[in-house]
């Protein structure tokens, strides 16, 4: 297969300092020399043949990277990021989340759920001169309409042949586009995951924190038809067969050796403006934080005393929990690193750079000068845009209210629909119908809108919405209470044939409808689409202005000696660097390995800190001797973010040898400014997966499978 090379696109130069960087692969071969100095056996060139082993083995999730791992469709990643299969397929009574699952044979492998998927990478092209091209000189919404229309159209042509999924991706802000071609596997099934004593242990205390000693694995399987392409879930599928899968190291990973993780990380902003960045930490990571955690609170109270809510509600907050701390780890790293100082004086040292340029420098300036304006615009009515956005974003109402789009969307030729409600986009409706009552319960989502409707009635009269006071019937908590209760009560859309009907329905069924979350559904989406609009035509904007400061921002860098690569933004990835540990602060040093024994000694009996009795057991009956090969987790000096949980992590001959799950304490806030001393990624080591699967939690048909 042969892939467009980015690298010349992208003018890259390196900073010798530290192992910063989140590379497209077909970079790989232009940075063959740092690759080799940090202990890459391989020749680059291999790394760049996204078919080829081991990349053609590294799969999407979708918010998640994963791997084959066998000739037969199994897939590893990470426990969290196979949470929510977990929980989809637990009950009060049998809580997978607790007890783990372990299917006996191919036939008990269970579906990880109607939306669940798996993406092979099968291409990926330039695009850059069409997307470019078509946008010309427009600006606003008009040029986001034209950005929309032309990449629908790319992407309609690309899915012609069935069984593809295709994205497009711009990169430095839309200088280049390219188009990815993957494989959609439909049919995912849930084939092992460990008791969460080992696949969450520590829980949300030891998130983001060293030492760790989370068994943080789990596997699926992929599944395709008879004749060998995807297809939805049936009795009659038949498991993929990859043209790559990975091997598990024989050689044991050391302190100072090579490792590498591909991925698809989801988000960075370190070509982010000053303004941008002090939206976030002034505002959007202490107050939106701050409602989170009011919302964690609540399902934690219900939770207390009804199991019901506990288990459906276990991944929204596993989800929220891990935004909070992450945030208010990046907070903490802001301020140990003097952030805000940086991103000013490092933006400020690019103007005036521009400026001594005189003419050459102009636009450049001028462009800054526009995303200053649109980042202002967007902070005037940001308090207003959460609130109205989070009305119904979740559960039962969300679901309605998509469906409502979805009503208004099926009216129009399916070119001119809104991406995500397209034909393409359908499955993933019905999968939401249909897994929505594993997710939510009434009485939890009642009190979840209270919270919203509270925070609704406190904004000014001039920014609440007439249909909307309406539906409320009054001013104060009472009427919110009475009319959520009435609505609840009488509403006939609880169920998922009620909804599974809706899929179908046009916009004038839903509104003549007289059911009360219709109802509010309709009363919401008017200004949920005028504020869509709004969004859209800032990004319009930005797509004309960033590119042009970007490429000045790339210029400055390159004439610095300093690296030169895109932000993460969900497209694959490589990274690379080091096992290794760090000091944390003065008279601390964190060693790159946990021991078994480490594990032991934390284990307390009681949640999080509760180790499965098996492993107990199994860890008193071994000697010093074995427990020292078995390391837990283990430090390494890579850049990751967010969407590369469940990467598999390498070693300098492509093998297997760990799963990448977190990043630590300090680490957090190198999403926006990299920090060479303190980033590390925290892995979880294949040498204790196969363990647990050998003695604690043993899958010996799995063990077999990999050839161990």
């Amino acid at each position: 297969m042969r892939f467009t090379v980015l690298a010349a696109a992208l003018s890259l130069s390196f900073a010798a300092q530290a192992k910063e960087g989140m590379w497209v692969p077909q970079q790989l071969p232009e940075i063959a020399g740092p690759l080799a100095q940090a202990g890459l056996e391989l020749d680059p060139q291999q790394l760049a043949d996204l078919t080829g082993d081991p990349m053609g083995a590294v799969v999407a999730l979708g918010g998640c990277t994963a791997s084959f791992v066998s000739p037969q469709g199994l897939v590893v990643t990470n426990h969290h990021c196979a949470y929510g299969a977990i929980q989809l397929n637990s009950t009060p009574e049998r809580n997978l989340m607790d007890i783990g699952f372990n299917a006996a044979t191919m036939a008990d492998e269970v579906s990880a759920g109607p939306n669940a998927r798996v993406y092979v990478m099968d291409r990926i092209s330039d695009v850059t001169e069409r997307m470019r091209g078509a946008a010309g000189d427009l600006q606003g919404l008009e040029r986001q309409k034209k950005l929309e229309e032309t990449q629908k159209a790319i992407i309609a042509e690309c899915e012609a042949d069935a069984g593809y999924r295709c994205t497009v991706y711009n990169f430095f802000g839309g200088q280049t586009y390219r188009l990815f071609r993957q494989i959609e596997i439909r049919d995912v099934r849930l084939v092992y995951a460990p008791p969460g004593g080992v696949g969450s242990f520590g829980g949300d205390v030891d998130n983001w924190m060293w030492p760790r000693h989370t068994g943080d694995f789990s596997f699926y399987r992929a599944y395709v038809g008879p004749d060998g392409k995807p297809a939805p879930y049936s009795e009659d599928n038949v498991p993929f067969q990859p043209n790559q899968y990975l091997k598990l190291a024989d050689q044991p990973l050391e302190a100072g050796d090579f490792v590498m993780v591909a991925g698809y990380p989801g988000s960075t902003a370190r070509y982010a403006l000053y303004d941008e960045f002090r939206a976030v930490q002034d505002w959007q990571y202490p107050v939106v934080g701050a409602h989170l955690k009011a919302l964690i609170a609540m399902i934690d109270a219900a939770s207390a005393t009804n199991p019901d809510i506990a288990v459906k509600y276990a991944t929204t907050v596993r989800g929220w929990n891990n935004s909070t701390k992450n945030w208010d780890g990046q907070l903490n790293g802001f301020r140990r690193t003097d952030a805000a100082g940086h991103k000013q004086r490092e933006e400020q040292a690019v103007l005036a750079w521009l400026r001594s340029r005189g003419r050459e420098g102009r636009a450049a300036l001028d462009a800054h000068a526009q995303l200053v304006r649109i980042a202002a615009d967007s902070a005037k009515t940001r308090e207003r845009d959460l609130v109205i956005g989070q009305l119904g974003n979740t559960g039962l109402l969300g679901n309605v209210r998509s469906l409502y789009r979805l009503s208004i969307e099926r009216a129009k030729p399916n070119a001119e629909r809104a991406q995500g409600y397209q034909e393409r986009d359908l499955p993933a409706f019905e999968g939401g119908v249909r897994q929505l009552e594993r997710r939510f319960h009434p009485e939890m989502e009642k009190q979840l809108l209270a919270y919203w409707f509270a925070e609704y009635l406190k904004l000014p009269a001039g920014q609440r919405i007439p249909a909307v006071d309406a539906w409320i019937g009054g001013n104060d908590a009472a009427a919110v209470a009475r009319a959520l209760d009435a609505a609840y009560a009488s509403t006939t859309l609880a169920t998922t044939d009620a909804r599974l009907a809706l899929l179908q329905s046009d916009r004038a069924a839903f509104e003549s409808s007289e059911d009360p979350l219709a109802k509010l559904a309709v009363a919401l989406m008017p200004e949920l689409l005028a504020l869509e609009d709004v969004g859209r035509a800032r990004a319009g904007d930005n797509n004309r202005f960033r590119p042009v400061y970007l490429a000045a921002v790339q210029d400055y860098k390159r004439s610095r000696g300093e690296s030169v690569y895109p932000d993460a933004n969900l497209s694959l990835r490589l990274t690379f660097g080091n096992v290794v540990g760090y000091v944390p602060r003065d008279g601390v040093e964190h060693t790159p390995f946990t021991s078994i024994d480490g594990l032991v000694a934390k284990h307390t009996g009681e949640e999080p800190f509760d180790a499965p009795q098996a492993l107990i057991d199994t860890a008193a009956a071994m000697s010093a001797e074995e427990k020292a090969r078995i390391p837990v987790n283990f430090l390494s000096d890579l850049d990751i973010t967010g969407g590369n949980s469940g990467s598999p992590v390498l070693d300098a001959r492509g093998r297997l040898v760990g799963l990448a799950f977190d990043g630590n304490w300090e680490s957090v806030s190198s999403n926006w400014v990299f920090d060479p001393v303190m980033t590390r990624m925290i892995s979880v080591d294949h040498r204790f997966m196969l363990w647990v699967m050998r003695d604690v939690f043993p899958a010996p048909r799995l063990l077999e499978e990999m050839g161990q």
